[in-house]
């Protein structure tokens, strides 16, 4: 049974969230709300949300149209899930999430040397932030430690960024002088690839699709 106080008290938070301008919850209105869809966050944020649409977005969460149809569930009564109306789940992406010991430091090398937008920080002092390149984004989280021991397993990829036009990217970060972890390199599944690592040591790793080599092996870029 689903507890009802609980998600009244989920919308309300959500809408305070909205209110608050917290970047995070607009990722969440659009994946959930179809009208919010096509806006960017600053769109969603400066827009008015009810409580209404916080129930609404909860309700669309768990699977119902509407937060009323959702309570005629919890009775037992028929409701109009997703899957019943026809309506099949669609994944709208995914960001990943990167661990990182000096926020202040992070934001300036993604900002400066990965060519980067911050989009906000949030606390006081900043414990998150999120930064965006064109469709790509990642958030980047403050811990007081490293979260993951690479010494025994030093290639663990943070983030993978699909890219348009990979060896210009690969040249400027080049020319930054961009810490590479792996230089450009032409993989025999169809695709090429480099990666960077940011101050902390997440690997993030871009690539893009090429046709197969036909000459069988790949070659590291120069």
């Amino acid at each position: 049974m689903l507890n009802f106080e609980n998600l009244k008290k989920q919308a309300k938070q959500i809408v305070r969230w909205h209110r608050a301008g917290y970047h995070p919850v607009a990722e969440r209105i659009r994946a959930a709300l179809p009208r919010y869809r096509q806006l960017d966050d600053h769109a969603i944020l400066s827009r008015p949300f009810a409580l209404s649409d916080a129930q609404e977005l909860i309700a669309r969460e768990l699977g119902f149209d509407t937060w009323q149809a959702l309570r005629d569930g919890d009775r037992g009564t028929q409701a109009s899930s997703g899957q019943e109306n026809g309506n099949q789940p669609r994944l709208l992406g995914a960001v990943p999430q990167l661990f990182v010991t000096d926020m202040e430091i992070s934001c300036r090398f993604f900002v400066e040397r990965l060519g980067f937008t911050l989009l906000f920080q949030y606390g006081q002092p900043p414990f998150y932030a999120l930064v965006q390149r064109d469709g790509a984004r990642l958030h980047l989280r403050f811990v007081h430690r490293p979260v993951l021991d690479r010494k025994g397993e030093p290639d663990l990829l943070a983030a993978s960024i699909p890219v348009e036009n990979l060896k210009a990217l690969y040249l400027g970060y080049k020319a930054a002088a961009v810490p590479v972890h792996q230089n450009l390199k032409r993989q025999p599944w169809g695709t090429q690839d480099f990666i960077v690592s940011d101050p902390d040591g997440n690997l993030i790793h871009f690539s893009e699709s090429i046709s197969p080599n036909p000459s069988g092996p790949s070659q590291n870029g120069k």
